[in-house]
């Protein structure tokens, strides 16, 4: 767990603490950067039930609420002072969600988990801001004519913090690990089809080779952090990650309590530039309003994940910065091309086509998301074929199609979607939309554990629902969506679309080795899809991280990643 000098994590609260995050959600409703509903969300997130009585009438106060004065004294306390100019950083603290389970680099799948990991972890290879592929472990990397063998060579010197040299053996086995169908893999759904165990060969120490099921023009992202499960662990890991982090990464361990945090010291032997911050702390909450406080009451310096719709009290608030990318995290509205109504591809479409994105994009997202065109090339991918014609909201053209579907007088349906995030307003728009052209829609939001259920064995509200909305995070590439969610038998295939054509292109993309052969490709599939239109994907929207105003040198990729070791405090 670490040097028997590590210093402990914070317990919980302190009274001191509750008081000046109370202050400052007080601060924070008076101001008007966040309404009544917000400010009583902030207070059952921190259990500060006597927050109420100050916004309640007065008749109704209670003799038991605090005096204002008081909380304004708290929320004016000095913070403590940041680091001077070119000095090093001591601290840099996160507001982290708290991790859905074991932090385990072969399982784990939440956004909570995937910035401890590359604390103390490494990548073969790293996303910059526009979605490139720079190197990390792996200094270059190269496929044969087909496209079929690709070879990685490693960067040397490389040290795990335990001592061990980073060698070729090592990604052997990690990757050996994360293919194994017996181990549990996350990612086994990312390498179906693409690299199966055993396939992994050590060609010297510094060159590994990746001999794949079939071709792949874009395989390196495969292995590099837009696949957050291919941290590179040593060949000796059998498990128990939260007992070391081991890694080859900028920081290391310095103590890990579950529910709580997680503190991390500057690696002094890291292969690259030592980190700037001495230490990273990270405390975890239960929900955003939690981090959201933890913000505003200055107990913590970055918050990751930040949802527009949640967010707009740091958004609005110049004490903060909110760093933004472009990213291909989107919503699939999906219909079954099984069952019902939806087996007509004119029903389908006329649902789409009753979807203003323009309004859509700007009423949930404040314009910090690009418009959708019902497949999953987002603006973001240099593959996507720009010259496809968008398709925009037309009612009259919708009811036509219903008509001539035969279902000119409307039906009805149930829509079933999770509660996660902006997804339920999101409904909410879809629902109104489809009743403009007689489709009668009933909303089932369930937990995210009842929507997703058993899919693993095949039966879940996700994949059986005739309609339903389910959220996809970013990646690099558009591989896994094309394939896992729209391929005939792919494993998240909601919609149940089997089309010939459209798999034999999808082979095509994939396998193409470059940009102007996978644009071509692309542009066929987008239209196919908007042709078929299995699913309906009004928006990609930006990824968002919050500072505030005195950190610099943050990084952070749109799937989660959080790169500290550049960050620093400035006056």
């Amino acid at each position: 767990m670490g040097p028997d000098t590590a210093e402990p994590m914070p317990d919980t609260p302190s009274a001191r603490d509750l008081m000046t995050l109370r202050a400052a959600a007080l601060d924070e409703y008076r101001s008007g950067r966040v309404d009544r509903r917000t400010l009583l969300r902030y207070a059952s997130a921190i259990g500060l039930g006597s927050i109420c009585g100050v916004i309640r009438p007065a008749s109704a106060t209670p003799a038991s609420a605090p005096a204002a004065g008081t909380a304004s004294a708290s929320a004016s306390s000095p913070a403590p002072g940041p680091a001077a100019p070119g000095r090093p950083t001591p601290l840099i603290r996160v507001a982290g969600l708290t991790p859905a389970g074991a932090i385990d680099p072969l399982t784990i799948s939440d956004p909570a988990s995937v910035p401890l990991l590359n604390q103390t972890c490494d990548y073969l290879a790293d996303d910059d801001e526009l979605g490139r592929l720079i190197p990390s472990l792996a200094t270059a990397w190269k496929p044969n004519a087909r496209g079929d063998v690709w070879t990685f060579t490693l960067r040397e010197g490389v040290k795990f913090h335990d001592g061990q040299i980073l060698s070729a053996k090592d990604v052997v086995a990690t990757f050996d690990r994360l293919t194994d169908p017996a181990s549990g893999s996350a990612a086994l759904s990312v390498f179906r089809g693409v690299l199966a165990k055993g396939n992994t060969k050590a060609v010297d120490a510094r060159t590994v080779t990746f001999h794949l099921d079939a071709p792949n023009g874009s395989f390196p992202y495969y292995v590099s952090s837009d696949n957050y499960n291919a941290v590179i662990l040593p060949a000796s890991y059998t498990g128990g990650f939260e007992k070391s982090f081991i890694g080859t990464g900028p920081f290391r361990l310095e103590n890990y309590q579950p529910r709580r945090g997680a503190t991390f010291v500057r690696n002094p032997g890291y292969w690259g530039p030592p980190a700037i911050p001495e230490r990273v702390q990270f405390s975890f909450y239960a929900d955003a309003p939690a981090q959201l406080l933890a913000m505003q009451g200055r107990q913590a310096d970055v918050m990751p994940n930040l949802a527009v719709l949640g967010g707009l009290s740091l958004l609005n608030n110049p004490a903060f910065k909110v760093l933004s990318i472009k990213s291909s995290s989107h919503r699939q509205i999906h219909m079954r091309c099984d069952q019902g109504p939806f087996v007509d591809k004119r029903v389908r479409q006329a649902l789409a086509l009753s979807l203003d994105r323009d309004v859509i994009t700007r009423g949930l997202f404040r314009g910090r998301a690009q418009l959708g065109n019902d497949s999953p090339f987002a603006p973001v991918f240099a593959s996507t074929d720009t010259s496809v014609a968008q398709r925009h909201v037309d009612l009259a053209q919708a009811r036509q199609l219903l008509a001539q579907a035969g279902v000119g007088n409307g039906f009805a349906v149930t829509l079933t979607t999770e509660r996660f995030q902006e997804i339920g307003d999101l409904a909410v728009l879809v629902q109104n939309a489809a009743k403009a052209i007689g489709i009668a829609i009933t909303l089932r939001v369930e937990s995210q554990g009842e929507y997703y259920g058993a899919a693993t064995f095949g039966k879940s509200d996700w994949l059986d629902s005739p309609l339903g909305i389910t959220d996809y995070g970013h990646r690099g590439i558009p591989n896994v969506f094309l394939s896992a969610t729209l391929a005939s038998g792919g494993a998240w295939n909601a919609a149940h679309f089997r089309d010939a054509g459209y798999d034999r292109l999808v082979s095509d993309y994939v396998g193409a080795l470059d940009l102007p052969s996978q644009r071509k490709s692309a542009g066929k599939i987008q239209r196919l899809l908007l042709d078929q239109t299995p699913v309906a994907i009004p928006y990609f929207f930006d990824a968002l991280t919050a500072t505030t105003a005195n950190v610099q040198g943050v990084r952070f990729t749109a799937i989660s990643q959080l790169y500290l070791q550049r960050a620093s405090l400035v006056e």
